[in-house]
C-alpha cells in the first residue's frame, strides 16, 4: 500500500476529485492548507502574500494503483502555471479499521487516510 499526498490549488479541487473516480479512487481525505513553493507566494502591488491556500488529498492505495492515481491528480490539477502543486508518495506499513480492530490486508485495502 502507498500513501498520496497531494498538495493542489482549491479551485482544481473538483477536477482532481473527478479524474480520480473515473480512475476508480473514491475515497480520500482533503484538508484545507497553506504553503508556498519555490516562487515564495505572490505579489501583488506592495502586498506579498508569502502563504497561498492549498488543498491537500491524502489517499491510500494499492501498490497497482499508485500510477492511475498520479495520472488522475496530474490531469486534473495541472494548468501549467507556477503553483500547480505536488504529489509525495510514501509507504504504508500497516492499516487498520478503527471500528473492528482489524488490519487492513493489501488486497482490500481501503482508499482514504
Amino acid at each position: 500500500m502507498k500513501l498520496i499526498r497531494a498538495i493542489i490549488r482549491p479551485e482544481r479541487e473538483d477536477e482532481v476529485v473527478k479524474a480520480l473516480e473515473a480512475a476508480g479512487i473514491v475515497s480520500l481525505t482533503k484538508m484545507d492548507v497553506l504553503g508556498r513553493g519555490q516562487q515564495r507566494g505572490i505579489q501583488v502591488g506592495a502586498t506579498v502574500y508569502d502563504e497561498l491556500p492549498k488543498v491537500q488529498l491524502m489517499i491510500i492505495v494499492d501498490d497497482a494503483k499508485v500510477e492511475p492515481a498520479l495520472a488522475a491528480i496530474s490531469a486534473g490539477a495541472k494548468t501549467g502555471q507556477h503553483g500547480d502543486g505536488k504529489v509525495f508518495i510514501g509507504p504504508v506499513e500497516a492499516a487498520y479499521t478503527i471500528r473492528t480492530g482489524q488490519k487492513v490486508e493489501e488486497a482490500s485495502a481501503p482508499q482514504t487516510a
